[in-house]
């Protein structure tokens, strides 16, 4: 029997090679196209930097036969996987190919993906998704199902190990949006990219109700109204370029510490604009995302969940060239008060900051926690604990400067001294009491009040009175509860001085397998 040559070998691979490139072949690429969506090889392109992927596994093929699927057998199956580099920093990547039998998972997809799900965690780099998915592949059966509990293993047993980002640029339905809620991040194409349970025909025949695709699942939908959503972008190649923003913020793994850059801004620098921004009536309301953009370096601030809970602020900025996580009120929206959605999302953030070792700088103006009938019946104080869990668990550097209110169990949860706050900063105008003093006064002087000959002005002296006593931060300070009062036009410096100073902090947790946040 002859022996090809080498040199035909090398020829044979070369044809392999682009055979597997192809995906689903050329008329299936026209059609992804023609949806206004990238394939899955051009969207990993854009992600990583020119010319470093490397990849892994595009010779494999699935391995049924039933349902006709012994006819459809396609290199590397539906899913691309691989890795290489975010402006020269080390990333896992895996992106479905919508071409090759509408991008389902197969067992050996999911194999694929697993692979370089433990790569990551192996090597301490983060691992992308880019999910562009029909679910699972149904001629499969149970061998699909199995498939994503592997997935949903990985991504729970890596969580908090290294960071894992969920790109969904298309539809992604069934148990195939569980692997992108456990990841820590999930960014979606306005227009294109889903996530549903159970999709508009299901919910017509089951429940009798008539929902778009879009309405039901899309990415305003979940940036606004579910939460599940963090960022959108109006386009793929947006969205890609907003992961490698994210990416600059965060450490590869929970072991580095943030990313350090000389940014130019200087540390040192003061800012008579904070005199302004905030009303002298405590009534009024202004935007507190003017505050931390110019205390932030070049005012470069990526807010996270912009669309989800406005009544609290949370995102990545640098102070002094290092990576931060930022949370604060929106005087500007409910007035600040923290509701249901409003703990869920910052407790969600500080534990990822905490994951990976970014200090937390909190920006406090909070009247109290949302009264009313739907928050209480909603769990609001199951709702509220995981927030206040989130903060007294965090063991990063966790500095808080009170801007103006800071009442009742609001003020604890904040970031305060009593839950393990290292350095606790106010404002001149801080106001840090158990309420407010119109609240406060109809309570204690109830009885006064009423007996006297002019109940409305004595109720106002009596605030009056109050509001003198509390509306100043002097009264926790000469406890020790505020560590100092500060400039406004300073907090910059402050914040970058005493981010030196806790740079090398270590704080420990009782030892245990793990807490029961209250879920």
């Amino acid at each position: 029997m002859a022996i090809e040559p080498f040199e035909k070998r090398i020829e044979n691979l070369g044809k392999l090679r682009d055979q597997a490139s192809q995906g689903g072949g050329a008329k299936r690429i026209e059609a992804q196209h023609a949806k206004g969506k990238l394939t899955a090889r051009e969207r990993i392109n854009l992600l990583l930097d020119g010319g470093s992927f490397e990849e892994l596994d595009c010779f494999v093929t699935h391995r049924t036969t039933e349902f006709g699927l012994d006819e459809q057998r396609y290199l590397g199956d539906a899913v691309v996987t691989g890795y290489g580099k975010i402006d020269g920093r080390l990333a896992y990547v895996y992106s479905q190919d919508f071409t090759v039998i509408g991008g389902t998972l197969s067992l050996v997809a999911s194999e694929k993906i697993c692979k370089v799900m433990d790569l990551a965690a192996k090597n301490g780099a983060p691992c992308i998704g880019l999910l562009d998915s029909g679910g699972a592949r149904i001629q499969e059966g149970v061998d699909s199902l199995k498939a994503y509990g592997e997935i949903f293993t990985r991504n729970t047993l890596y969580s908090g190990v290294v960071p894992q980002i969920s790109i969904v640029m298309g539809p992604t339905a069934g148990g195939a949006v569980y692997s992108p809620a456990i990841t820590d991040f999930i960014l979606m194409v306005e227009g294109v990219g889903q996530m549903y349970i159970t999709g508009p025909d299901v919910i017509k025949t089951v429940c009798g109700e008539e929902v778009s695709h879009e309405d039901l699942g899309g990415a305003m939908v979940h940036a606004r109204r579910s939460g599940n959503c963090h960022f959108v972008a109006d386009s793929e190649q947006e969205v890609l370029q907003m992961v490698r923003r994210l990416m600059s913020f965060l450490p590869q793994n929970n072991m580095e510490e943030t990313p350090r850059v000389d940014t130019g801004d200087d540390p040192d620098r003061s800012d008579e604009e904070l005199l302004s921004i905030m009303p002298v009536d405590p009534s009024k309301v202004y935007d507190m995302k003017e505050i931390i953009t110019r205390m932030v370096d070049n005012g470069d601030f990526m807010e996270v969940h912009q669309h989800f809970a406005l009544n609290l602020i949370v995102g990545f900025a640098r102070l002094g060239g290092q990576a931060v996580g930022i949370v604060a009120q929106q005087p500007s929206y409910m007035a600040g008060a923290i509701d249901i959605n409003a703990s869920d999302k910052g407790a969600r953030f500080v534990r990822f900051c905490d994951c990976f070792n970014i200090p937390l700088i909190t920006l406090v103006d909070v009247p109290g926690y949302m009264p009313g009938t739907d928050q209480e019946f909603g769990g609001i104080i199951r709702h509220g604990a995981k927030f206040l869990y989130a903060y007294a668990e965090a063991s990063v550097p966790k500095i808080s400067v009170i801007i103006r209110k800071a009442y009742g169990g609001a003020y604890v949860v904040m970031s305060s001294k009593s839950l393990r706050g290292d350095i606790n900063y106010a404002w001149p105008s801080a106001e840090i009491a158990v309420m407010g003093p119109d609240g406060a006064v109809n309570i204690i002087f109830r009885s006064e009040i009423a007996k006297s000959e002019n109940p409305e002005e004595a109720r106002r002296k009596l605030i009056e009175e109050y509001r003198s006593k509390f509306a100043n931060p002097y009264v926790a300070a000469s406890r020790g509860y505020i560590d100092d009062v500060i400039d406004p036009r300073e907090t910059r410096r402050k914040l970058i001085k005493a981010l030196d100073m806790l740079k090398n902090k270590v704080d420990t947790l009782p030892a245990k397998k793990h807490g029961n946040i209250p879920l």
